[in-house]
C-alpha cells in the first residue's frame, strides 16, 4: 500500500516521477505498481557513499507483504472490539475469520504467487492467512522483478557497509504490495540490553559505583531470578500460565543448553515445552563458536518462564525479517496470545508492521516491546517498534524487594529507561488523549505517541547464562528483561480469564489507560514516582520514563479480567431493512450472541409496528449460554396506512437490555 509523501521534498518528487515514468513505459496489460518508503533517506539524499554493485548471483530472501482488504472496516471493528459499551467488546476473531473479513483475497494472493513464479523465485514460506509470500532468489532476479539496482554503501553512522536498492521498487502487479522486507540491511536489529560496564562508561562512572540493589535476589551473589520477579510482581501461587501459549520475537536462534544450565545452576526445573521455530529458513541454532550470541534469547526465556512457569507452550519465533517473524506469530497453531519482543531496529517505514499489530489486536493477542536502554527517544536513538501505537511499550525500573524471593518493597525509575515522544512521528492514539494522561508535569506530547506504557525491573540485578560458557550475576540490565516479564504476567491474566469462561484480554492499552484514571489505579499498578532518565522524570500517574508503572500483584489481574469478562450478550439482525408485501408474511432472523459466561434467559419483543402489522418471534426467548437465533415474523394486512416505518426490537435478560431498530417498507 502506498503512503503519501511530502510535495516539498525534491528527492521524493524525483522518486515519484521515476515511478510514474516506469509505469507509463509498460503495456496497459502489465501495470507496474510503485511502492514508497523503501528507499533509505541516506541513499535518496546521497548521504551514503556508493561503493559497488552486489554480485548478481548473491542470494537474497525477501518477504512480500500484501495489503489489508478493508482497512476502514478493520478500524471500525477494532474500535467496537475494545469499547466496553459495545456488544462486540472482546469478541475476537479467529485467524481464518480475520482473513475472510480483512485479509487479502484468494485471487490477490494467487496473483502474487504467480508473480513470484514468473520471475523464477523459490517460494519458501508465507501464507494467505499470514498475508505474505517469502521468496528467495539471486540479486539479478530481484533487480529485474522490482526494477532496482542493489548496491553497497558506506554506512553513515556505523563502521560497516550496507546494501540497499537505489530507488523505490516497482512490481508488475494489478495492486500495490504493502511492503517488501529484506531489500536492505541498513539497520541491524539490536537486543535491548546493556552491560554494567557500558552503562558506567556512558554515565562517566566507575562500574563498581553503579548501584544495582542486588541484595535480595535468590540467585548467585543475591541476583534476581525470573522466579523472584514473579514473587515481586504477582506474589501468588495459583496462577502459573497454565493453558496459555507465549511467543518470543527473536532475530537469532539459541542454544537450549544455556537454558538448561540456568535452571541447573539455580536449582530449579523448567517444565514448559520450548519450541524453536524458523519463520523464513533462518537457523534456529546460535553457537558462540559460530559467532552467534544467544544472551538476549536466553534472557527472554528465563524471564517469561520465571513469571509463568506453567505455560502450555513457549515458542521462540526466529527470522531474518520483522514481517516474516510477526506474520508467523499471527497464524501459528497454537496461537500465542501474549508476546515479548526485546529487539529494536530502524525501519525503512514505521508503518510496516501495523497490519499485523492490528491483526493481533483483532485476534486477542498482546505484543509487548522493550522501550530501549539509551534513555530518551530521539532520531538517533530509535524507539521502534516500542513507539508504535499498536503495541504495549515496556520501560525500565530499579526494583527493591523485601527479602530473597520476597514481595515488592519499592521501585524507582531506571536511569537508562527508554521513553519519550515518538521519533517516528506516530500520531497520539486515542487512549493517550484521555483527559488526565498527558500533563505539564510529565511533559508528554498531545500530538504524537508517548512511551512507555508500563514498566518493570531493568537494573543490573539479574542472573544470566549464555553462549555455552558464561553465567554472570548483576552484570546485565535492560528493558529486554522487562518486556518478557510482562508477557509472562499477561499469561497469568489470560489464565484467570479462561478459568471463568472468558476470552483473553488482547491489546491492554485502551483498558489500562482508562482504568488508571480512576481510583483503581493504586490497586492495579505500582506507581513509580521517583528517578530520572534523560529528559524526563518519573511522576505521580503516567510519565515518560516508567509509563503507568509495574504490575501490582493480583490487583491488575482482577481488574483486567473483571472488565474484560463482564457477562453480556449482543443483538443483531440478518438485514437492517426489509420490503414487505400487503397480505403476505415476511421474516427477519434475529441473532443473540452470548459472551463471558452469560447464563440468563433472553426475551425478545418489538415496538413501533403500525396498525395492520402483526409481529411475533419464534422462539420468543433464547436460553443462554451459547448463541441462538429467533425468526421475527411480520404479517401485513391490507389495512396498513404507513408506507415506511421503523420497528425497534428489544432483547432483555439478566438485567441487560439491547435494542435494535429496523426499517420496513410496504410495497403496494
Amino acid at each position: 500500500m502506498s503512503r503519501t509523501t511530502s510535495r516539498k521534498n525534491p528527492f521524493l518528487v524525483a522518486a515519484a516521477c521515476l515511478c510514474l515514468l516506469n509505469t507509463l513505459s509498460l503495456a496497459a496489460t502489465e501495470p507496474r505498481r510503485c511502492l514508497t518508503r523503501h528507499l533509505r533517506a541516506v541513499v535518496r539524499n546521497h548521504k551514503a557513499k556508493r561503493l559497488a554493485k552486489i554480485p548478481g548471483n548473491q542470494v537474497m530472501t525477501l518477504n512480500l507483504v500484501l495489503p489489508l482488504r478493508d482497512q476502514s472496516g478493520l478500524n471500525r471493528f477494532l474500535k467496537a472490539l475494545y469499547d466496553p459499551a459495545s456488544p462486540s467488546y472482546r469478541q475476537f476473531v479467529t485467524v481464518p475469520q480475520f482473513t475472510d473479513r480483512f485479509g487479502p483475497s484468494k485471487k490477490d494472493y494467487e496473483t502474487v504467487l504467480k508473480f513470484a513464479k514468473k520471475h523464477k523465485f523459490s517460494i519458501i514460506g508465507g501464507s494467505r492467512d499470514g498475508m505474505n509470500v517469502v521468496i528467495r532468489g539471486p540479486v539479478s532476479t530481484v533487480e529485474k522483478a522490482f526494477h532496482v539496482k542493489i548496491e553497497t554503501y558506506q554506512h553513515t553512522t556505523e563502521n560497516r557497509t550496507f546494501y540497499a536498492p537505489d530507488r523505490e521498487p516497482t512490481a508488475d502487479l494489478p495492486f500495490p504490495l504493502w511492503h517488501i522486507s529484506g531489500l536492505d540491511d541498513y539497520s541491524i536489529p539490536k537486543p535491548r540490553l546493556i552491560t554494567k560496564a557500558a552503562f558506567a562508561k556512558a554515565h562517566g562512572l566507575n562500574p563498581d559505583a553503579v548501584l544495582t540493589h542486588a541484595t535480595t535476589g535468590s540467585g548467585p551473589s543475591a541476583s534476581f531470578l525470573g522466579s523472584d520477579m514473579r514473587a515481586a510482581y504477582y506474589g501468588g501461587t495459583t496462577l502459573t500460565g497454565a493453558g496459555q501459549n507465549l511467543g518470543l520475537f527473536e532475530y537469532e536462534g539459541t542454544d537450549l543448553d544455556d537454558l538448561t544450565t540456568y535452571y541447573k545452576n539455580i536449582g530449579q526445573t523448567n517444565n514448559v515445552p520450548v519450541t524453536l521455530l524458523s519463520t523464513d529458513g533462518t537457523s534456529t541454532s546460535c553457537l558462540q563458536s559460530a559467532g552467534c550470541d544467544d544472551t538476549e534469547q536466553t534472557i527472554d526465556m528465563t524471564q517469561a518462564l520465571g513469571m509463568a512457569p506453567g505455560l502450555a507452550s513457549l515458542v521462540v519465533y526466529i527470522g531474518a525479517t520483522d514481517t516474516a517473524i510477526i506474520s508467523a506469530m499471527t497464524t501459528h497453531n497454537p496461537l500465542p496470545t501474549t508476546i515479548g519482543c526485546s529487539w529494536g531496529w530502524t525501519p525503512a517505514d514505521p508503518n510496516t508492521l501495523d497490519p499485523y499489530f492490528q491483526k493481533m489486536a483483532a485476534q486477542g493477542q498482546t505484543f509487548f516491546a522493550a522501550s530501549g536502554d539509551n534513555s530518551t527517544w530521539s532520531s538517533s536513538n530509535e524507539a521502534w517498534p516500542a513507539d508504535d501505537a499498536n503495541v504495549v511499550s515496556v520501560g525500565g525500573t530499579d526494583l527493591i524487594t523485601a527479602s530473597a524471593a520476597g514481595p515488592w518493597q519499592s521501585e524507582t525509575a531506571w536511569a537508562n529507561s527508554g521513553g519519550g515522544i515518538s521519533p517516528d512521528s506516530i500520531p497520539i492514539p486515542s487512549w493517550q488523549q484521555l483527559a488526565g494522561v498527558i500533563s505539564s508535569n510529565n511533559q508528554g506530547s498531545t500530538t504524537f505517541r508517548n512511551g512507555p506504557d508500563v514498566s518493570a525491573n531493568a537494573n543490573f540485578t539479574f542472573y544470566v547464562c549464555a553462549d555455552q560458557t558464561t553465567c554472570a550475576a548483576n552484570q546485565l540490565g535492560g528493558t529486554s528483561f522487562a518486556a518478557p516479564m510482562w508477557a509472562g504476567y499477561l499469561a497469568l491474566v489470560n489464565q484467570q480469564a479462561a478459568a471463568i469462561g472468558a476470552t483473553p484480554v488482547g491489546f491492554i492499552n485502551p483498558t489500562i489507560y482508562a482504568q488508571n484514571l480512576t481510583a483503581s489505579y493504586a490497586t492495579d499498578f505500582h506507581d513509580v514516582v521517583s528517578g530520572t532518565s534523560g529528559s524526563f522524570s518519573a511522576e505521580p500517574g503516567y510519565d515518560l520514563v516508567t509509563g503507568w508503572g509495574s504490575p501490582n500483584g493480583s490487583g491488575l489481574i482482577n481488574a483486567l479480567t473483571t472488565t474484560t469478562n463482564a457477562p453480556g450478550f449482543s443483538l443483531s439482525a440478518s438485514s437492517p431493512s426489509e420490503f414487505l408485501t400487503l397480505g403476505k408474511t415476511s421474516s427477519v432472523v434475529v441473532t443473540i450472541g452470548v459472551s463471558a459466561g452469560f447464563s440468563s434467559s433472553i426475551t425478545l419483543s418489538a415496538v413501533g409496528a403500525p396498525a395492520g402489522i402483526h409481529v411475533s418471534f419464534s422462539p420468543s426467548s433464547i436460553n443462554a449460554p451459547g448463541q441462538g437465533s429467533s425468526q421475527m415474523t411480520l404479517s401485513v394486512s391490507r389495512h396498513v396506512t404507513a408506507d415506511t416505518y421503523p420497528i425497534t426490537i428489544t432483547a432483555m435478560g439478566g438485567g441487560i437490555a439491547h435494542t435494535l431498530t429496523l426499517n420496513f417498507t410496504v410495497r403496494r
